[in-house]
């Protein structure tokens, strides 16, 4: 009898085949040896069934036939995959074959991919084990094979996969038919098209409430103006900047002048202040008293591993790159086995992983760039205890861990782009062994009379895992400004002591205004997506996060894609900044007054976890499946009684001002 492994991709197949070691002969869509064959699908080879399969009435849309909620989908096999379909069908139902290895990619969607192949193939009574892998080195594999449990393991991630898909087919053709229906004459109407086509789905149309929301944000903003004063102090023949502060016994505590407790409205209390302090100073010899200084040591640790959404962030920032061309860069590295799989929410490495890590440094020995960091790591052991660290943590991984390096070999086939995000990669790999850096931060402040002004000094003392990331370092990067100060600096700001005396050099007006929020660029908009619609700046926060976010790790590049091409949103590539077209906004206007609930970010992220919740055995398909037949059922009903369509014009026009009477 015969072992048959499933691949996902002809490329995953040749590399489990070569892992086997077995001789296997080429034939049409498979290779077969003595005792093996291994075949692949080539991506998805079944969807989902449109309406008109059902029956042929609902090829014609009408409100009438909405809501569409059949109770039993049908799947068909993709137009352009038959042949591979049938030579992958025929293979599973062989008399020859009694167990079959499922190796599609380790993930809800690779486990959906071979679900519906073997339920339309109608395979029966043969064993089915599941390879999960989260390399493409021959040690995983091998590995992967071994440990192989059976597929019904995997019922709960089978069930999940099954149910996004379905409540993605619903949502959309549910809701994108019935507010076509409604509203699509206004809209076409207004942007002068012969016809206007809502898509709308679960998670683009979240998408695109929240970049209109922050492009509105954006527009109400009002500026502030603000003047701040600052001091220069000399000691030594060196100099301390400061801020002025107000304070208790300050001439201008609690005055409506204020910004803040560091500036003012008007610039003409600025030049007061300046006067008021010049005057006291010049009676006083420009002498200043320190008050205080505050040392305190701060450690920063090296940031956690990669998870995608980490990644396409950080190339977005560096390389000006689109998440979906970072994930094509990635996974033609795993494809490579340079890295690991790259489709990944964790940050953290597995404590199974952790035992065996001296194997991915060793592999980095042999990068030229790198190897004196792998070297000098192995060297001094730091990776023995790497298990203990915030940076293993088996509780924080659900289907793969962190992205690293898991080999040099083909690294020469790589581009020059490519090239720079492996290296981003190894890097982050490369710096969780090295010690976090230190800094000494000085908090000074200055009396002048009743007045106060206070100096931050942040000195670098120990550079640590910088030395590995800081190479790469970007401009929005936190800068060690403190690290070029020179030793006699560092010693004389040691040495100030309260009571200590310095001079007032000058005085000078700072001026200023509060700024909007910024755009979303199609890095932070991933991150926002991963972390339910928040924008979280601070890793750590970030880390902290529990539940799910909107989409996938898998899917979020390609949800920003189609929004692009359907033109609901525009991506400039030199920034990768994201903006709504006018099409856009109109569509959010026709949600926003039918389906609401399609853009927030909180509800959609509720969905998300409801599959997640499903994948654990949290709760049960039925029970997902009544929630979401009736939200399906009742908003499409809301909708249908609706009589909202003229105006809806008014908000159109509203819009449409902000586009320069472009429309379309």
């Amino acid at each position: 009898m015969k072992k048959l492994f499933i691949a996902e991709k002809p490329s995953v197949a040749a590399e489990f085949a070569k892992a086997l070691k077995i001789p296997t002969g080429r034939k049409n869509g498979y290779l077969e040896g003595n005792d093996i064959i291994v075949t692949w699908c080539v991506g998805h080879l079944i969807t989902m069934s449109y309406p008109e399969k059902y029956d042929e009435k609902f090829k014609r849309w009408s409100l009438d036939t909405l809501p569409f909620l059949p109770k039993e989908f049908k799947y068909e096999i993709i137009d352009g995959v038959k042949n591979q379909f049938a030579i992958v069908s025929g293979l599973l139902n062989r008399e020859d074959v009694d167990t079959i290895y499922i190796c599609t990619d380790s993930g809800r969607e690779g486990e959906y991919i071979y679900r519906l192949v073997d339920m339309m193939a109608n395979v029966q009574g043969k064993t089915r084990k599941r390879v999960w892998i989260d390399s493409q080195t021959e040690d995983e594999i091998l590995r992967g094979i071994r440990d192989a449990k059976d597929w019904s393991y995997y019922n709960n991630l089978s069930n999940a996969a099954f149910l996004r898909a379905k409540e993605d087919y619903l949502m959309g053709i549910n809701f994108s038919r019935i507010l076509t229906l409604k509203y699509s004459r206004n809209v076409a109407n207004f942007l002068k098209l012969d016809r206007a086509v809502l898509s709308v789905g679960r998670v683009m149309t979240c998408v695109v409430g929240m970049v209109v929301n922050r492009e509105r944000e954006i527009r109400n903003f009002v500026k502030t103006p603000f003047f701040k004063v600052l001091g220069k102090f000399e000691n030594q023949g060196m100099f301390i900047d400061g801020e002025w502060k107000v304070n208790e016994k300050s001439k201008y505590f609690n005055s409506t002048m204020l910004y803040k407790d560091n500036g003012f409205r008007e610039k003409i209390y600025a030049e007061e202040l300046i006067e008021h302090i010049e005057s006291y100073a010049n009676e006083n010899d420009r002498e200043v008293i320190i008050l205080a200084n505050e040392k305190k040591k701060e450690i920063k640790n090296p940031p956690l591993l990669f998870n995608l959404a980490e990644i396409q962030n950080e190339c977005s920032k560096r390389f000006k790159i689109s998440p979906d061309e970072t994930l094509k860069i990635i996974q033609e590295m795993y494809e490579k086995k340079l890295v690991t799989y790259p489709r990944t929410d964790a940050r953290v490495l597995s404590s199974a992983v952790a035992k065996e890590i001296d194997k991915n440094i060793r592999g980095l020995c042999k990068f030229s760039i790198l190897s004196n960091f792998a070297n000098d790591i192995l060297e001094k052991g730091t990776y023995k205890n790497i298990s203990k660290t915030k940076y293993v943590n088996d509780s924080q991984i659900t289907d793969h861990y962190a992205i690293i390096p898991t080999g040099f070999g083909n690294m020469n086939s790589l581009n020059k782009l490519s090239l720079a995000v492996y290296e981003l990669i190894c890097r982050r790999f490369l710096s969780i062994f090295y010690p976090p850096a230190q800094y000494q931060k000085f908090t000074i402040r200055f009396g002048i009379g009743d007045e106060i002004f206070v100096a931050n000094t942040k000195i670098c003392i120990e550079r640590g895992f910088l030395d590995i990331l800081n190479p790469i370092k970007n401009e929005s990067d936190e800068e060690e400004s403190s690290d070029s100060q020179s030793p006699e600096y560092i010693k004389m700001v040691s040495a100030l002591r309260k009571g200590s005396k310095l001079r007032l050099d000058s005085l000078s007006i700072k001026e200023g205004e509060t700024v909007p929020p910024k755009r979303y660029t199609s890095g932070s908009m991933i991150l926002a997506m991963e972390n339910a619609g928040q924008l979280i700046e601070d890793e750590e926060l970030r880390s902290q996060i529990k539940g799910s976010g909107i989409g996938t790790s898998a899917t979020r590049a390609d949800i920003l894609k189609k929004l692009f091409s359907i033109k609901y949103l525009a991506l400039n590539k030199k920034t990768q900044i994201i903006t709504p077209t006018l099409f856009g906004e109109i569509v959010y206007e026709v949600v926003n007054c039918s389906i609401s609930q399609l853009l927030n970010p909180e509800l959609t992220a509720s969905w998300e976890k409801g599959l997640t919740m499903v994948s654990n055995g949290d709760i049960t398909s039925e029970e997902y499946m009544t929630k979401l037949e009736r939200f399906v059922g009742i908003r499409c009903l809301n909708v249908k009684q609706l009589n909202n369509q003229y105006s809806l014009n008014a908000l159109f026009e509203k819009v449409s001002k902000e586009y320069k009477g472009m429309k379309g």
